[in-house]
């Protein structure tokens, strides 16, 4: 496995990655809720964020993590290939560059809640609303100083 930065090219098959694994862990989302996000991260959140991605030997990609600074704002793995190391080794890569990360997570995906506090985040607080006013609360993640 390669990580390296992401580029337009890249963005149909993350699009395809990112649909499947929220369509694999996001049952709280209604499949309208799936349509009316697709757009927004093809068009809005991708180009926004400082994007990595896992690749195969044959630049395939596997998945991939999307940064604002210290702040993970995405990290979506291929829901066939979940298990194998991948958002660890993603969020270890972006942890290389960074003295602190942060993370927020939908409480309503356990696998995910799971994921962050098995890698060592901490919760440091609750929303009741997504950043878009829905009634999806977010956990509030950091890693502790000593970790990061």
């Amino acid at each position: 496995m390669i990580i390296r930065q992401a580029n337009t090219a890249d963005y149909p098959l993350l699009l395809d990655i990112w649909l499947r694994s929220v369509r694999a862990t996001h049952h709280f989302l209604q499949a309208s809720d799936i349509d009316a996000l697709l757009p927004q991260l093809r068009d809005v959140y991708l180009p926004a964020v400082e994007l990595w991605v896992a690749v195969d030997t044959e630049d395939c990609p596997l998945g991939f993590v999307g940064l604002n600074q210290t702040h993970v704002e995405m990290l979506f793995i291929d829901p066939d290939l979940r298990g194998q190391g991948i958002g660890r080794a993603l969020l270890d890569y972006a942890r290389g560059s960074r003295d602190t990360m942060s993370v927020d997570v939908n409480e309503q995906n356990p696998q995910a809640v799971g994921f962050y506090l098995h890698y060592g985040f901490v919760q440091t607080g609750r929303s009741p609303l997504d950043g878009e006013g829905r009634p999806f609360p977010l956990l509030h993640m950091s890693l502790p100083a000593a970790t990061a």
